[in-house]
């Protein structure tokens, strides 16, 4: 039977103040999920720091500078939304990392999940909504300065729009990016995707998950990837704290089936990342993140 590799590392939890409105410990309790659901029989896949001169590929090199050191303004740090200790600044480049490592696994495998990443609001000079670097960018750059790949597409199904990745591959054609989110959500400011589909409030299972099949199998057919990036936020939920939309259980395990069959049917390597999910029962949030992983292993035994 094939393992569904599975990149993960302990630090990729860091030390937040009680009551954050980002529910860090999600990331140790998926962690334990994946385990006691027997996900991960030989244990995770860990990574590596990223390196600097692969950051700033995507992101400009005061800024990568700036956050390395720790010596970022307090008005940027206010826009991440997290002090940057040294914990959560290692977590960050243990998250881009861990990203790119799954990305060149699932180039090998076909498919490759992270349990983090998905920080899609982190744009090229700066953080925000607590993104502090954008992994899919950085591992997307690199994947094509190394040559690996020609064309990527990022299917970025978390709730908030990806102002992030579509800033910072703006004029890069081969990157294709596609936001499937809420409309009336933060970040105010929108900046065009190649493709952005906006929700309405409230929209539940039914109208989510057509508008996702009118588009995704037809940008797959067009766009011809070498790679899929996958954010897969489970802030759509009805219970999520930040999310506006009205997904329920039923609605994000099939959307994670529907995306991860469209893709590996047309033998396109998946690479799958966490995305947003907030709420005050952290297991309950950690559970929901543990869907897109049961849907990829499910795929590979089926």
């Amino acid at each position: 039977m094939r393992l569904l590799p599975i990149v993960h590392h302990p630090d990729y939890t860091a030390d937040t103040p009680d009551g954050h409105r980002f529910p860090m410990q999600k990331f140790a309790q998926l962690a334990e999920i994946l385990r006691a659901e027997g996900l991960a029989p030989h244990g995770f896949v860990s990574p590596e720091p990223i390196l600097r001169e692969d950051l700033i590929r995507a992101h400009t090199p005061a800024y990568v500078d700036a956050v390395l050191s720790r010596t970022l303004d307090s008005a940027a740090v206010r826009r991440i939304g997290f002090n940057l200790s040294e914990r959560v600044v290692l977590r960050a480049q243990l998250a881009t990392a861990g990203t790119l490592l799954a990305a060149r696994l699932a180039l090998q495998e076909g498919l490759a999940c992270n349990s983090a990443g998905g920080s899609h609001h982190a744009r090229a000079d700066q953080g925000a909504g607590f993104c502090v670097f954008n992994d899919v960018a950085v591992a997307a750059s690199v994947l094509l300065a190394e040559g690996a790949v020609k064309q990527i597409l990022v299917v970025d199904l978390d709730v908030h729009h990806g102002d992030g990745t579509a800033l910072i591959f703006r004029n890069e054609p081969r990157v294709f990016t596609f936001s499937l989110h809420c409309d009336d959500n933060w970040p105010l400011e929108k900046p065009p995707s190649d493709v952005d589909v906006a929700l309405p409030k409230g929209m539940g299972d039914a109208g989510y998950l057509a508008a996702l099949n009118e588009h995704l199998p037809a940008l797959l057919d067009e766009v011809r990837p070498d790679v899929v990036f996958y954010i897969a936020g489970v802030d759509p939920h009805q219970d999520d704290r930040l999310g506006k939309l009205a997904l329920t259980d039923q609605g994000l395990m099939t959307r994670d089936r529907r995306v991860i069959e469209a893709v590996r049917r047309r033998a396109i390597p998946l690479v799958t990342v966490l995305g947003g999910g907030y709420g005050h029962d952290v297991t309950a949030v950690a559970r929901r993140h543990s869907f897109v992983f049961h849907a990829a292993a499910d795929f590979l035994v089926g």
